[in-house]
């Protein structure tokens, strides 16, 4: 498994649901949009326990 099968926004620093009027929104700190889970984008910078699972899994390309 490589680090693409983790790149999704979900998995992302920047990444923020939200709930709105009884609705997830979810959105991206850094576009300053509107965005969905499994959207990805070239920007992504993983969050801290992505990055761990990674290494475990040797997914890391360093």
């Amino acid at each position: 498994m490589n680090s693409k099968a983790y790149q999704v926004c979900a998995t992302c620093i920047h990444f923020q649901a939200v709930r709105i009027d009884k609705k997830m929104t979810y959105l991206c700190s850094r576009l300053k949009y509107e965005t969905k889970p499994s959207y990805a984008f070239q920007c992504w910078e993983p969050k801290e326990h992505v990055k761990r699972l990674m290494e475990k899994r040797g997914s890391i390309n360093e």
